[in-house]
């Protein structure tokens, strides 16, 4: 393999493990801001359990998620240098306002709904995480946009070889990054609600005791995964409109189409497999959420419980449907990295030997990262409602429910 080879490697093997973190923290915050609601609403402790027990999955992922998110920015400087050089200047102004977003207004609101349980009235800590929620999704606006500009740059100049931003207007109403927007949020929230749909049919069946507060998380997991498959379907298609003319050798790849676009500007054509795979899951996991509707009245479910471990068995599929999504998106604009100014080829900085030390370092960083999550977030997953961290105060006394039996 060459340099050039080896860095795109090291690039996909980061930005999926990292983006496989984005998407679930993106999921899982506006059901967690409606759990935490009803319970501000109602005092009803099994809201309350509900936002304790999710809350503290999304912020164990939050926590790794960032890491991974460091890690990939600095393999990115490292193996890169060409995209900086031609169009940092572009590309950077809203990487940095992600990370501005992110790693303060993000975290610090986050930490404040950690820390505040018990402590802050209840609607201020409530607002503390709508205002997590809000920055989760403010930066999510902000990495498309940047990724949009690579995918179809507008509102720039070329002066010596160096993109300068002349149209901020046109950099954030670009297509290719309101499109991709469009589909990216409701196929997280169609993860997150599978996610929780998962591991609350995995629970019902392990714990009869705690039935009123994973039933309820099924029921809400189920509507808001069904909603988030039907506009990602939706909007998945829609970005073909502009696709056709921003990068005709995308659609002739996935379409299978002779179209017009030059040999030379045209992607491998196995991202057809990705593309069919991610369509396909979007279509019966939509199929899959209507099936399920009647079975949500009452607690007609909880019977079901060949039903309940179908939809544990999903658990993984968004997760490959996603990967799959971005292996579309990113290699679809190959040969180019910044689309029509800069060829992939020509953006390398790194030789084969330095970039295949940084790719197997890197690689082992960010699978060990993401192997650790999965085992952090089983295991909490596994305690139930009964031995929450978060939003414990102190004094208060550990409820400790006996470990079930697998049925």
């Amino acid at each position: 393999m060459t340099a050039v080879d080896l860095a795109r490697v090291q690039f996909a093997l980061t930005a999926n493990v990292h983006f496989l973190f984005v998407v679930l923290t993106l999921g899982l915050t506006p059901m967690i801001a409606i759990m935490q609601t009803r319970y501000v609403l109602t005092g009803r402790d099994v809201h309350l359990a509900m936002t304790r027990y999710w809350g503290q999955l999304y912020v164990v992922n939050y926590g790794l998620g960032i890491v991974t998110g460091l890690v990939m920015e600095f393999q990115f400087g490292l193996a890169w240098t060409g995209v900086d050089r031609v169009a940092g200047q572009v590309f950077g102004a809203p990487l940095a306002l992600e990370t501005i977003i992110a790693f303060f207004a993000e975290a610090t609101f986050l930490g404040i709904w950690i820390f505040g349980w018990g402590t802050l009235p209840k609607v201020a800590h409530l607002v503390s995480f709508y205002l997590v929620t809000i920055t989760a999704y403010a930066s999510a606006v902000f990495i498309m946009v940047a990724n949009g500009f690579l995918q179809h740059p507008v509102g720039y100049l070329l002066r010596d070889g160096t993109a300068h931003v002349t149209d901020l207007r046109a950099l954030f109403t670009n297509p290719e990054a309101v499109g991709a927007l469009r589909h990216l949020l409701p196929a997280a929230s169609m993860l997150g609600g599978m996610v929780v749909a998962g591991i609350s049919a995995w629970q019902l069946r392990r714990r009869p005791d705690d039935t009123d507060v994973f039933l309820r998380s099924l029921r809400i997991g189920v509507l808001v995964g069904l909603v988030g498959a039907f506009f990602t379907f939706q909007y998945g298609w829609a970005q073909l409109d502009y696709l056709r003319t921003d990068q005709p050798g995308k659609v002739d790849a996935i379409m299978a189409s002779k179209g017009t676009a030059p040999v030379t500007d045209r992607p491998p054509g196995w991202i057809s497999v990705p593309f069919s795979i991610m369509q396909q899951f979007g279509e019966y996991s939509a199929y899959l959420g209507l099936f399920l509707l009647p079975f949500l009245i009452r607690r007609w479910i909880v019977r079901r419980r060949l039903l309940l471990r179908v939809m544990t068995w999903w658990i993984p599929l968004p997760f490959v449907a996603v990967v799959c999504g971005w292996l579309v998106r990113e290699v679809g604009r190959q040969p180019w990295v910044v689309y029509g100014v800069l060829r992939t080829a020509d953006a390398a900085s790194l030789p084969t030997g330095p970039v295949a030390v940084s790719l197997a370092l890197f690689g082992v960083l960010v699978v060990g990262l993401a192997v650790t999550n999965w085992l952090v977030l089983l295991m909490l997953a596994r305690r139930g409602p009964h031995r929450l961290i978060l939003g414990r105060v102190l004094g208060d006394e550990e409820t400790t429910a006996p470990e079930p039996a697998v049925v």
